[in-house]
C-alpha cells in the first residue's frame, strides 16, 4: 500500500471512531473482509459486495432487486440460430478508473473483453496464475470446454464462438466472474512486475472507485464522477468490515453505520419493533448444507452419507439457529427456483436407523471433522451453532466430531481441497436465477477441487444436466432437472440444511436500497435523505 493510501486508510478510521458526520458517505456494516478485488478469482458472496458491484460491470448485468438480465458494458447481443456464435455490441465512451500507478489512455473496449476472459480459459496466458489462478466459477461452469474462442470483429463487436448451444449463457454474463477488468491496466502491472496489484488495487468501470483497505477493518471507495450508467447517490462508500452481528447493530444503532447485513435471528423482531430502524425481509435464493467429500473412505459409501443425514434433527437446527428465519431443505435449490421437485421425499430423521445403516456397512469408532464457517452467511447464520447441533446428533449415532474453523479466506480455499477431510458447512446463494447455477456449479465433474465441495462426481447426474444446459426453453429443461434431483437425493453427496429468509437492517435515512434477490449488497442507487 502506498503512503497516501495508507494516509487515507488512517484518517477514514479516524472518522468512523465517531457517527457519521456527512450524508454524502455512506456506511455499510459488512460481516467479513473480503478475499481480494478480482471477482473472477473468487466465489465468496463478501468478496463481491466489495469487488464486482461498486468497482466493476459486466456484459450483461442484473437490474437491482430482479434476475432480469440488461445490457451493460454491451449494449446489445445476438445469438446465431444454432447457438453456437454470439456477438456482443459493445458500449462506445465508457472510461476506465486511474490510481497512483495507472492512467488509462484510451476507453474501454473489445480488448478488455478478450484479455478478461482468456486469461481464465487459457494456460499460456501470463494471467492464468497470478494470485494463485483459482478460476473458480470459470472451470466450475464448464466454460473452458464451452468456449471455444473469442474473437475481435472491431473495436466494439466481440464474438463468443461456442462448442455448444448454452441456454443460460446470456444470464453467466452478467454474474461477478465476468466482471470486465482493464488488458491496458493489466499489462502495465504485467511490466512493472507487479501483475498481482489488479487483485490488490483494483480498476474497473463501475459506479465506485477503490480507494484504500485496511484487512478486517475498512475499505473506502469514492463515487466515479464519470460513470457511464446513472451516477452513484453518494460521493464516498465505506465498509466498516465488522464480523460480530451484535456489534454491527450497535453501529447502526448509534449512527456509525447505514446498513448491516444479516442480523442475528433472534434480534429480528425487536429491530421490526424499533421507531427509528427499517428491516427489509425477502425469500432467499438459496441452500444451506453440509457437503461429505465423497473421494474419502467412508464417506465414498453412499449409505453411509444417507445414514449420516438420516441421523441429523433438522427441525432442531431450524429451531435453535434459524429461529424462524428459515426452513428445512430438501433439494439443493430453493423452492423459489423453477424446476424445484417438491415431489422429493427428505431424508427421515431417524437415529436408530442411522445407527443400523452404519453398523450393516461395517462402520464402527467412526472419528470425522466438521468445518464450521467463521462468518455469517444468508444461508446459515451461526455456523459453530450448527455444527455443534449436528455433533450431538452423530454422537448419538456413535459418530465422534470435532470441529474445526479456519479464516474465511482460508476456509474457503482449503475446503476445495480434494483431499479435504471430513464434511464442510457451506452454502449458496444463485447468482443467475437458473437451476445451472446450482445443480452444475455445486454438484458437476468440472466443479470438483473448485465450487463442487462435496468432490462429488456421478455420471447419471452428470449427463442430465449438461443435456439440461443445452436446450432452449424452461419446458424441455424442467424434466431433466427434476430427474437430477431424484438422483442427487438417491446419492446424498450433501446433507441439505435449509433455505433462509434475508433480512437487511437499515437507518429510517436511507433511501433506495433494494434486497437482491441473488444475495449481492449493492448501492449505487442507495442515497441518504438530509
Amino acid at each position: 500500500m502506498s503512503l497516501k493510501q495508507k494516509l487515507a486508510t488512517g484518517l477514514l478510521m479516524a472518522a468512523l471512531g465517531a457517527s457519521v458526520a456527512s450524508a454524502q458517505s455512506l456506511v455499510y456494516c459488512s460481516e467479513g473482509s473480503p478475499e481480494g478485488f478480482d471477482p473472477a478469482l473468487y466465489t465468496a458472496g463478501t468478496t463481491f459486495d466489495a469487488s464486482s458491484h461498486p468497482i466493476y460491470n459486466r456484459l450483461a448485468e442484473f437490474k437491482v432487486g430482479t434476475t432480469e438480465v440488461i445490457p451493460a458494458l454491451a449494449e446489445s447481443w445476438e445469438v446465431s440460430e444454432d447457438g453456437m456464435t454470439v456477438t456482443f455490441s459493445l458500449r462506445q465512451g465508457v472510461q476506465f478508473h486511474s490510481n497512483d500507478m495507472f492512467t488509462p489512455t484510451r476507453d474501454f473496449n473489445a480488448d478488455d473483453v478478450i484479455f478478461s476472459f482468456n486469461r481464465q480459459k487459457n494456460d499460456d496466458h501470463p494471467y492464468n496464475g497470478v494470485s494463485g489462478g483459482t478460476w473458480e466459477y470459470f472451470d466450475g461452469m464448464s466454460m473452458p470446454d464451452l468456449v471455444d474462442s473469442i474473437e475481435k470483429v472491431d473495436d466494439y463487436t466481440v464474438q463468443f464462438n461456442l462448442t455448444r448451444p448454452e441456454a443460460p449463457f446470456i444470464a453467466n454474463m452478467a454474474m461477478d466472474f465476468a466482471s470486465i477488468v482493464s488488458a491496458e491496466y493489466g499489462q502495465a502491472m504485467l511490466d512493472a512486475g507487479t501483475p498481482e496489484m489488479m487483485n490488490q488495487a483494483p480498476i474497473g468501470t463501475g459506479p465506485f472507485k477503490f480507494q484504500a483497505y485496511q484487512k478486517d477493518a475498512v475499505i473506502r471507495y469514492l463515487r466515479n464522477d464519470d460513470y457511464w450508467g446513472d451516477p452513484a447517490k453518494v460521493e464516498a462508500l465505506i465498509f466498516a468490515i465488522t464480523p460480530d452481528a451484535s456489534v454491527r447493530y450497535q453501529k447502526v444503532q448509534a449512527g456509525e453505520c447505514h446498513v448491516m447485513a444479516y442480523p442475528n435471528p433472534a434480534d429480528v423482531q425487536a429491530m421490526k419493533d424499533a421507531s427509528d430502524i427499517v428491516v427489509m425481509e425477502q425469500e432467499g435464493l438459496n441452500v444451506g448444507y453440509l457437503a461429505y467429500n465423497s473421494t474419502q473412505a467412508p464417506f465414498d459409501n453412499v449409505n453411509v452419507r444417507r445414514a449420516l443425514n438420516m441421523a441429523i434433527d433438522k427441525q432442531a437446527i431450524i429451531d435453535v439457529v434459524f429461529q424462524g428465519s428459515g426452513q428445512i431443505a430438501k433439494n439443493p435449490i430453493p423452492p423459489t427456483m423453477w424446476s424445484y421437485n417438491d415431489a422429493i421425499v427428505d431424508d427421515p430423521y431417524d437415529p436408530e436407523g442411522a445407527k443400523a445403516m452404519l453398523e450393516a456397512e461395517g462402520i464402527t469408532d467412526l472419528s470425522m471433522k466438521i468445518w464450521a464457517m467463521p462468518v455469517q452467511r444468508p444461508y446459515n447464520p451461526n455456523a459453530r451453532r450448527m455444527a455443534e447441533l449436528i455433533q450431538e446428533d452423530f454422537s448419538n449415532v456413535g459418530v465422534e466430531v470435532e470441529i474445526v474453523s479456519y479464516e474465511w479466506g482460508e476456509y474457503l480455499s482449503r475446503s476445495r481441497e480434494l483431499d479435504r477431510d471430513g464434511a464442510v458447512l457451506l452454502g449458496w446463494t444463485g447468482d443467475n436465477g437458473d437451476p445451472d447455477n446450482f445443480l452444475a456449479v455445486l454438484l458437476g465433474c468440472d466443479g470438483r477441487e473448485n465450487s463442487n465441495r462435496a468432490q462429488w462426481c456421478h455420471q447419471p447426474f452428470e449427463d442430465l444436466i449438461q443435456q439440461a444446459k443445452v436446450l432452449p426453453t424452461q419446458e424441455e429443461r424442467q424434466p431433466l432437472y427434476e430427474q437430477a434431483q431424484v438422483i442427487f437425493k438417491e446419492q446424498a453427496p450433501w446433507a441439505t440444511i435449509a433455505h433462509s429468509v434475508v433480512y437487511m437492517t437499515m437507518r429510517p435515512e436511507v433511501e433506495g436500497y433494494v434486497v437482491h434477490p441473488l444475495g449481492g449488497h449493492i448501492f449505487n442507487q442507495v442515497g441518504l435523505s438530509q
